[in-house]
């Protein structure tokens, strides 16, 4: 690989934070990037009377269940009790509750104040969580839940539905970038498919985005650029996520880091331009091209599901990619488990061959490559 693998390459970085350091590591490695960010430089604006109107709230009666959602989050909110003088209080209801949290921040920071989560999804998604509950018998149950920059509200009336009396706790709020301009200018280099990726760190970046896209009559222009030429790079699934009620296929690395991002980028990007060919185990070879795929010369079909996963799985040929990212790379409305994941595998093998796609216990799959 070239030592400047991004060579030619035209990216949009979204992010607000940190977005010095990803743009000095996408042109370090040849890309032009264009930046725009979707949130204000300063996002979390936090309303101190309502969050301790919340806290207070919460304090009224004993908690059965918490569910902590960011670490920054848990912080904010533990600082504020602390100078509200509840910071003991606080702890202490929580600590009595069962607690459930989302990631290994909001872990961090709950450990660091002695509070022992009882469980955290692998995933590190909120959906995970509530899917942990789905079935259980919450009736008569008090759950608090800490909201991290967009509301829970839904969450929170799924709850309900299942006989919790639920509290949700605004810890802040994420605002959209003070100056418009240059996010409409990168809607626009989205919507002409002028960029070959798109980078994005948040799932409210994603929103924010789509938002002011609406906003100019362009939205879907860009759900269709997304869905053809323009890829969606996310840090991690939670990002991934929020691109799902559009129908937008994205990228995820397999983790949640910047670096694992642009090392991603570096190797999806002069694929999807110069199409690959790789030699399969069963001596058969394949070649693919944008969404066309040759096995020994013959048109085959893919739906997108299978293909998305033979595109994951062509990143790196020959090497195991967990189920995980499989299922974040996964389009809208195949990603809701692991068996979407199966299923789309199942086809894949139906379609090149079922010997091409190798099952690695406990870790993933590979592509059988000669």
């Amino acid at each position: 690989m070239s030592a400047r693998p991004l060579e030619g390459f035209r990216i949009g970085v979204t992010a607000a934070r940190k977005a010095e350091e990803q743009v000095a590591l996408l042109e370090r490695r040849g890309a032009t990037v264009e930046w725009a960010a979707a949130l204000s430089l300063e996002p979390n604006h936090v309303d101190l009377a309502e969050l301790l109107a919340a806290t207070k709230e919460v304090l009224v009666g004993p908690v059965d269940l918490f569910l902590a959602t960011t670490g920054i989050g848990m912080k904010t909110w533990l600082s504020a009790a602390s100078e509200a003088g509840l910071y003991d209080e606080l702890v202490a209801a929580l600590g009595a509750a069962e607690i459930l949290a989302r990631g290994p921040k909001s872990v961090g920071v709950l450990r660091a104040n002695g509070l022992r989560e009882l469980w955290a999804p692998e995933s590190e998604c909120f959906e995970d969580v509530l899917a942990h509950l789905r079935g259980r018998d919450l009736t008569g149950k008090r759950i608090v839940v800490q909201e991290h920059g967009q509301s829970l509200s839904m969450a929170a009336h799924a709850l309900r539905r299942q006989g919790a009396s639920v509290v949700t706790v605004p810890i802040y709020r994420v605002a959209s970038a003070d100056d418009p301009s240059p996010m409409f200018h990168m809607i626009d280099l989205i919507a002409d498919r002028e960029l070959d990726a798109v980078t994005f760190t948040s799932a409210p970046a994603v929103g924010a985005l789509m938002e002011a896209a609406y906003s100019v009559g362009r939205r879907d222009d860009v759900v269709s650029a997304f869905q053809s030429d323009v890829v969606a790079s996310c840090v991690g699934p939670v990002t991934a996520a929020a691109f799902e009620m559009w129908g937008v296929p994205t990228i995820v690395p397999e983790r949640s880091r910047l670096a694992g991002m642009v090392k991603q980028l570096e190797t999806e990007l002069p694929t999807r331009r110069d199409g690959v060919d790789v030699r399969l185990a069963d001596g058969q070879t394949l070649i693919v091209h944008s969404d066309s795929l040759l096995l020994d010369g013959v048109p085959v079909e893919l739906s997108p599901a299978p293909l998305s996963v033979l595109l994951a799985l062509l990143v790196n040929p020959g090497h195991v990619v967990s189920r995980r990212a499989l299922l974040a790379a996964l389009p809208s409305g195949q990603a809701g488990s692991e068996h979407a994941v199966e299923m789309a595998v199942a086809r894949l093998r139906a379609a090149i061959g079922t010997k091409a796609v190798l099952t690695v216990v406990k870790r993933g799959y590979r592509l059988a490559v000669g």
